[in-house]
């Protein structure tokens, strides 16, 4: 069983959600972005999202692409990010998915993306751009080296999309909350909590809702509905608030209450 599923597993047993904080990896150094992943095991996430450095980031607001472009700028690649995730695998059982976008993939070599993943440690790969109806061949390279294929769903995803996203999809389905990039929302709309039923009725999968998070707020309003959240933008907003200082107050703060939401406490 991956590890993934195992936190999912667990999670659901003891009545809680996954925590799934995002960062981008070498934001604003590879040591600092370190620090911050030891700091986000060390508050209680689930699972850590790390984002791979890239030019044009398209699905992503302009929180983000701010990181981007700092990790760029300070040198961080794709073999940098896996050194990132080697480097914390060696003192942490916490699962890591790779999220980024494909001409990273390509660039570095598929298969030799496959077998380094693998040993540095990823439990899982997001790729933004991989539409599911051409995703066979990197799924079987994925699932050869026991990596999860995470998939995006939308509020208009089709019925036939669904059922593409069910043949590769493994670990959870990344159900997004909005059309349009990442960043905060004050308020997320009423009707997702009748797509995400229809979705969770269609895939036998934990479903995780992202982009769009702002707060606990939003957490506790559909916790009843879904298996985990993702917060991007909210946490690297304080991230760069904060000087990059793991040991900010606010930012702290913000990640006791985040994980109390997504632990119902």
């Amino acid at each position: 069983m991956n590890k993934i599923t195992q936190v999912f597993h667990r999670l659901n047993g003891e009545g809680k959600k996954a925590f799934i904080p995002y960062l981008t990896g070498g934001d604003p150094t590879g040591e600092l972005s370190f620090r911050f992943m030891e700091l986000l095991a060390k508050k209680g996430a689930d699972i850590i999202e790390l984002g791979i450095p890239f030019s044009d980031p398209m699905a992503d607001g302009p929180v983000i692409q701010r990181a981007m472009n700092r990790a760029l700028k300070g040198g961080t690649n794709l073999k940098e990010v896996l050194s990132l995730v080697e480097h914390f695998k060696s003192c942490h059982e916490v699962p890591v998915i790779l999220m980024g976008y494909l001409n990273s993939i390509y660039a570095y070599g598929v298969e030799a993306f496959g077998i380094d993943a693998k040993n540095a440690g990823v439990d899982g790969v997001l790729m933004v751009d991989m539409p599911p109806e051409e995703a066979q061949d990197f799924c079987e390279i994925l699932s050869r080296h026991r990596m999860a294929g995470i998939f995006l769903a939308t509020p208009v995803s089709d019925d036939k999309r669904i059922r593409i996203i069910k043949k590769f999809a493994k670990g959870f389905l990344y159900f997004v909350s909005v059309t349009g990039v990442t960043g905060e929302r004050e308020i997320l709309s009423p009707s997702l909590c009748e797509k995400i039923s229809s979705i969770r009725r269609r895939v036998k999968l934990p479903v995780a809702l992202g982009f769009g998070i702002s707060g606990p707020a939003i957490i506790r309003e559909f916790f009843p509905y879904l298996d985990g959240f993702v917060v991007g933008s909210a946490l690297i907003r304080r991230w760069e608030a904060s000087s990059f200082n793991v040991h900010d107050s606010e930012l702290n703060a913000f990640l006791t209450d985040l994980v109390k939401a997504c632990h119902g406490l």
